[in-house]
């Protein structure tokens, strides 16, 4: 009898630590979902708005190393890489087998695209069509600079956001984000995109971004940012995934390593005699 008296106070009890746990953590989570709102119930979208851009990266010239990983429906491919970017200027890709020489090159200004494959030696100079076959998605030069670094859209209206908490993260969402007239050029057509990006609560980065284009019911694309490290004054994600669903899907992991900052960069791009261009 006393045995089964103790066996019955031993659950009792762990029953009581177990619930008392989850009272606690309840209660935290209460107290922290709390605190999240106060700021938006007295400052709204505008309070996130603002942290976003306090916390974004700024920058003139940037590189980083890179491992990065495509998938294309079943199949795999493992490249070394390295970024070099001018803000609002240039953006240079060099990929490399794992261990080996430069198989490719990309030089991306906000007009044109240059790509290079040396395995095939072939090239191709043109516009943003090449990209946008590539991710079967539509995006311009500040789109791809901000994605690369976990930054928001420059160029793009703030108007249309709301705010909301997700998961106990900052939630900004929209269903009309337009690029702003001024950066439009002569006969451009803005895209509409639905976006909604969440952010961490304690140093406002970007920890998720989806985007889809109005009217592009199978297109549609994830990021992830994570593994954040100090790049300056700002933190910087070395560790972005992209979720591509679109007629096929795209994966593309990308691992930074030995991120530089305001060291002036070469962006190199000669096409050799042989090299026949892609039309």
């Amino acid at each position: 009898m006393a045995y089964s008296m103790n066996k019955f106070l031993a659950r009792f009890l762990l029953f009581g630590l177990v619930l008392g746990s989850l009272v606690t953590s309840f209660q935290s989570c209460k107290s922290k979902r709390v605190l999240l709102k106060k700021p938006l119930k007295e400052h709204g979208e505008g309070y996130l708005l603002e942290k976003l851009s306090e916390n974004q990266m700024d920058f003139e010239w940037f590189s980083a190393r890179a491992n990065i990983s495509y998938i294309n429906d079943k199949n795999k491919t493992d490249f070394r890489g390295q970024l070099r970017m001018q803000k609002d200027s240039v953006i240079w890709i060099s990929f490399s087998p794992a261990l080996g020489l430069e198989v490719a090159r990309m030089k991306i200004t906000p007009d044109s695209i240059k790509f290079m494959n040396r395995l095939d030696r072939v090239f191709f100079e043109g516009d943003y069509q090449l990209l946008n076959n590539f991710l079967q998605t539509t995006v311009d030069f500040d789109i791809l600079q901000s994605l690369l670094i976990g930054n928001d859209f420059t160029f793009y209206d703030n108007n249309s956001f709301r705010a909301s908490i997700d998961a106990m993260e900052y939630r900004l969402s929209t269903t009309s984000r337009t690029r702003l007239k001024r950066s439009l050029k002569q006969g451009d057509v803005p895209n509409i995109f639905i976006q909604n990006i969440w952010l961490n609560p304690e140093n406002f980065k970007i920890t998720r971004m989806n985007l889809k284009e109005l009217g592009e019911d199978n297109k549609r694309l994830e990021v992830d940012y994570g593994n954040f490290l100090p790049a300056g004054s700002k933190l910087f994600p070395s560790s972005i995934s992209f979720d591509l669903q679109a007629d096929q899907k795209i994966i593309l992991s990308i691992d930074f390593s030995r991120i530089v900052l305001e060291k002036e960069q070469s962006f190199p791009f000669r096409i050799p005699d042989k090299f026949s261009k892609i039309e």
